[in-house]
């Protein structure tokens, strides 16, 4: 996969947008593809924001959940080794890297934008890993030992994806800076780190704090 294509992608949305490779703080041993801050020189224009807005590149930041539960995985390979893991809105793919890199059988990306997998294939070859690509989790054929999540539950809609990825898999490791108690007994609190989005946004500091859960499934 050619880091032109994520330009490409990029560039539906704005025109200057480009890809650089860099490696996040949180999860340095990790090279990505991400968005390259130096082409904005100057401000947006009202429609490239109009259009960001509308359109969020995602997958081309490596927000903190997904560098915290990256590094989590890294220093923990036992919790991936010889095992499938599907990597859910795995956006850059840094996730399903780490898994793939740490001993996991089967590396899973799975997200719903086309650009996304995409940014996990290239990432997933900057880094001389193979991962699997996946746009609807609900219809994967086979079996699942693990699914990971990086900051899903934004919107309180998400919610019923605690129980869901339970129901889906042995066991559940999720990453979340944006809600402070799941209210779910399944879900074990492993730790607190942490890390900013990168490259930054400069976002508020409670969204720099990310919790660490694990759960057991009921498959």
């Amino acid at each position: 996969m050619n880091p032109e294509t994520l330009n490409l992608h990029l560039r539906k949305t704005l025109s200057r947008g480009r890809v650089a490779q860099s490696a996040p703080a949180g999860c340095p041993e990790i090279p990505l593809y991400l968005f390259d801050p130096s082409v904005l020189e100057g401000p947006l224009s009202h429609d490239e924001a109009q259009a960001v807005v509308a359109e969020p590149a995602y997958w081309s930041f490596c927000w903190a959940s997904g560098q915290v539960l990256a590094q989590w995985i890294l220093d923990h390979p036992m919790l991936v080794a010889g095992k499938t893991v599907l990597d859910f809105g795995s956006g850059s793919g840094v996730v399903a890297v780490a898994a793939a890199r740490a001993g996991a059988a089967r590396a899973i990306a799975c997200d719903i934008d086309p650009a996304a997998l995409d940014a996990a294939a290239a990432n997933a070859e900057l880094n001389g890993v193979q991962v699997e690509l996946c746009a609807d989790w609900a219809q994967w054929p086979g079996h699942l030992d693990l699914i990971t999540a990086a900051d899903v539950l934004y919107d309180p809609e998400n919610r019923p994806l605690l129980e869901a990825f339970r129901a889906s898999a042995e066991q559940v490791l999720l990453a979340d800076s944006r809600i402070r108690n799941l209210a779910n007994p399944a879900y074990d609190k492993q730790a607190v780190i942490e890390a900013r989005t990168w490259p930054d946004l400069n976002e508020f500091e409670e969204f720099n704090k990310v919790r660490i859960y694990f759960a057991r499934g009921r498959v």
